[in-house]
């Protein structure tokens, strides 16, 4: 039990710190609301999960014998951040009445956990700091995985509400373009320290 309150602990801290799937669900949140914004929360909330368990179940080793493969998704991930972040600071919720933008997918969000740098570092810091050598690993792996699941879920709430809280202190779409575009900026921020070699 106090392994699981460990894990849990590590867990809260790094997943409700700033990050890219954060600013983007409070981003998310602004823009589009509760409603429309639950697919991309779940796809966080369950990609991140089974991001864990693949490498706790193997893909580590696949990254220790192919370190090239490590440096590529590193790189595409960061693109791939940039781009987010060029998408958030261009959009408008509304346009002329109509929607002209939608939130991430459940499929695009668990998608993304594989190239965001900060999934990665979480991911592969939990096998390494809560497995021991002694024990099966495919459960110690299993339950690393659960209680992300369950730390996940409240955290990413906590941001999508300041996201949607944040909305209603954003009386005009200028206000809005402003907060998407410190959002990206803050995305972009939030990667900096991973293209440093």
């Amino acid at each position: 039990m106090e392994l699981i309150l460990t894990i849990a602990l590590f867990a809260f801290s790094s997943g409700i710190t700033p990050g890219p799937n954060n600013i983007m669900l409070m981003s998310s949140g602004v823009n589009f609301g509760i409603k429309r914004s639950l697919p991309h929360l779940l796809g966080i909330c369950i990609g991140f999960p089974t991001m864990v368990l693949a490498i706790g179940l193997g893909l580590s080793a696949v990254f220790q014998a192919y370190p090239i493969l490590h440096s590529i998704i590193k790189y595409v991930g960061i693109a791939y951040l940039l781009y987010l972040a060029w998408l958030i600071a261009s959009s408008s919720a509304k346009m002329n009445g109509k929607d002209t933008a939608s939130p991430l997918s459940f499929i695009q969000a668990a998608a993304f956990q594989w190239v965001n740098p900060k999934a990665w570092i979480m991911g592969i810091g939990a096998i390494a700091t809560f497995t021991t050598m002694n024990q099966a690993l495919a459960p110690q792996v299993l339950t690393i995985a659960l209680v992300f699941f369950f730390v996940a879920l409240p955290s990413a709430f906590v941001w999508l509400g300041f996201g949607v809280a944040l909305k209603r202190l954003l009386k005009n779409q200028r206000q809005q373009k402003v907060f998407n575009v410190t959002m990206a900026l803050l995305l972009v921020l939030s990667i900096l320290p991973m293209i440093r070699p």
